[in-house]
């Protein structure tokens, strides 16, 4: 029996070889193989390249009952622009290798980690028939407003599908001025086909915006940060907040936003968050609490907070 593993696992020879050498038919070999198994004599070891965390993503994955984690490497954990890019490299790869047929992808806007994500993503060759659709109003300021018509023009050329724009702002001055946006027929046709997303790709925000959205001009005033601060929120998800449990953040700031809500974000097939970074820690677990993903790529430094916290809470 150990002979024969010899030969087959260190040298390389194929049973029908070792039949050969050793006068024996092909069906006992295959059956010494599996007794070698049985009785320890072989034993399978996984060496993982640098870089790779296995063990990190299933801890992580099952103690928040995720459907994938995806962990990248970084060395500097205050370095937004390195984490950015490793993550949008991370969900280029996935994207590019579970596109379906027929896919509805809901995109948020304002997000540089999904920049990251278009800039690293390849084209699909074949067509998928598929429909990306932008799930936070991208209309802003002129300068940067031409970051959220790229990143949901440029998904759909990658994916050999077709874009469907939301012509509104992410948030507007009044519930009277999103009553009358919502009534568009453009606007709402888009917002029709929230309820048939299928792989939903948003980033993970903090109180306290991007540089980015910022820039866009879709933020919320000081004092209504300051109220949502003491409201306890964390975080954001297509400008929707919530708090450390996952909990949404109940205010009149929720009226004015146009994009998707977070209760129906948590009810697609797959809703894929990539954010990571120190800044954000807080924010992505209180997303992980609430349930409004089921699919996280972040950075192991996130990754290991994220369990910690778990230790610390006694959860």
């Amino acid at each position: 029996m150990a002979k024969v593993a010899h030969l087959y696992h260190v040298e390389g020879l194929t049973q029908k070889d070792i039949g050969g050498r050793l006068a024996l038919s092909q069906a006992t070999i295959s059956r010494l193989l599996k007794r070698a198994i049985d009785e320890k004599i072989v034993r399978t070891t996984v060496s993982l390249p640098a870089g790779v965390y296995a063990d990190l993503e299933e801890q992580v994955r099952q103690r928040y009952n995720l459907r994938e984690v995806i962990i990248t490497d970084c060395v500097d954990p205050d370095n937004e622009y390195e984490i950015q890019r490793s993550l949008g490299a991370a969900a280029a790869f996935f994207v590019e290798n579970t596109v379906r047929q027929g896919e509805i992808i809901g995109i948020s806007s304002w997000s540089a980690t999904l920049l990251a994500m278009v800039d690293a993503m390849h084209p699909i060759s074949q067509a998928t028939h598929a429909q990306v659709v932008q799930i936070l109003g991208g209309v802003g300021q002129p300068g940067a407003e031409v970051h959220a018509t790229r990143l949901t023009d440029r998904l759909a050329k990658l994916v050999n599908g077709t874009a469907r724009f939301l012509s509104a702002p992410g948030i507007v001055g009044s519930i009277d001025a999103r009553d009358i946006l919502l009534n568009d027929p453009y606007v709402a046709e888009t917002l029709a086909l929230f309820e048939q997303v299928t792989l939903a790709l948003v980033g993970i925000g903090s109180v306290q915006p991007s540089q980015l959205l910022a820039s866009s001009g879709n933020i919320f005033s000081a004092a209504e940060l300051g109220m949502l601060r003491q409201q306890g929120a964390v975080g954001d998800i297509c400008l929707r907040f919530f708090g450390a449990d996952g909990t949404p953040a109940l205010t009149p700031l929720n009226e004015r936003v146009i994009g998707m809500p977070l209760e129906r974000l948590g009810c697609v097939e797959r809703t894929v968050a990539i954010s990571g970074g120190e800044r954000k820690h807080a924010a992505v677990r209180g997303a992980l609490q609430g349930r409004w993903i089921n699919v996280l790529i972040t950075d192991r430094f996130t990754a290991e907070y994220l369990l910690q916290e778990l230790e610390r809470h006694g959860a």
